[in-house]
């Protein structure tokens, strides 16, 4: 593994944060167990600790069986100023392998090939860890880049293929141009990131005049893309099974959903014990709730 990418990584992950941010991150990870805890999204870039933060918690462990990550949502004051969570929780194990191209998920590497900081580390291992596991996403993800764009272009050109592929692979919905909007808010994350992904994982390139062409021979495309080949027919139904997991086993999902409701509606939805225990029961009537009082707003 190059040291160049690795030593990218180090820096990029050392992302100023918000103290709230770090101090939820903190108390996350020591409740937990955990590795680490790593800090990702739009609120990152931006610094705003409106909406709702998003969290990786990584704990010890070998890679997992069955649909993973776990998920949370947490609401806590700071000040003050309320302030909301979104939490992933995994092993290290799963997040490393799974990040390396060894499980058919797709969403771990796609996703952390993009901008997240170490918002809490356990000690300098938990951080030598976390770096070679984001240096695998980069990896990853620069591989199949490389297979799946053009013979020669310039850089954005092969991280747009790559997230057109991925958007198509997942069971979600993302707005035409969404890669464009990944690759121009992250600009400078993205920037000199593809050569060194590429030369870290063994795959040879020639670089002029601000494009870059990949030498993938005839056996290490075909080989690639086989790979991809069962990671795009397995993706659909791989995440469908998540979400339904997830609508089970999604903690304070309720309290999740009346916030959005009411963000997005204006309608405060009341929540009974039963709605908290119940969430997908539940959600019948409540949506006649949102309905009628949007009606009467008329």
């Amino acid at each position: 593994m190059s040291a160049a990418l690795n030593a990218r990584i180090a820096s990029g992950i050392a992302a100023p944060m918000a103290q709230p941010v770090r101090d939820q991150a903190e108390r996350l990870g020591r409740a937990a167990g955990a590795v680490a805890v790593l800090f990702y999204g739009s609120n990152l870039r931006t610094g705003s600790l409106e909406g709702v933060l998003d969290y990786y918690v990584l704990l010890p462990g070998a890679v997992e069986r069955g649909i993973w990550p776990r998920v949370s949502y947490h609401e806590w004051d700071a000040g003050g100023q309320g302030l909301r969570a979104k939490v992933a929780t995994m092993n290290i194990g799963t997040f490393q392998a799974a990040a390396s191209g060894q499980l058919v998920d797709t969403t771990i590497w796609a996703r952390f090939v993009q901008p997240c900081a170490l918002a809490w580390g356990a000690d300098e291992n938990a951080h030598r860890q976390v770096v070679e596991a984001l240096a695998a996403a980069a990896m990853t993800a620069a591989r199949l880049a490389a297979a799946l764009g053009p013979s020669s272009g310039p850089p954005d050109a092969f991280w747009r293929a790559l997230f057109r592929a991925t958007y198509r692979a997942e069971f979600r919905v993302e707005a035409a141009g969404r890669e464009d909007s990944i690759l121009t808010a992250n600009q400078t994350h993205f920037e000199g990131l593809l050569p060194l992904a590429l030369e870290a994982g063994g795959i040879a390139f020639t670089q002029q005049a601000g494009e870059i062409a990949p030498r993938l021979g005839p056996g290490d495309a075909q080989r690639i893309r086989r790979w991809w080949a069962r990671r795009r027919r397995l993706g659909k139904p791989y995440n469908l099974l998540r979400l339904i997991r997830a609508s089970t086993t999604f903690e304070g999902a309720a309290r999740y959903a009346a916030w959005k409701i009411q963000r997005h509606t204006g309608v405060a939805v009341t929540l009974t014990p039963w709605r908290e225990r119940h969430p997908l029961l539940a959600a019948p009537g409540v949506l006649w709730q949102v309905w009628r009082a949007r009606k009467r707003a008329r």
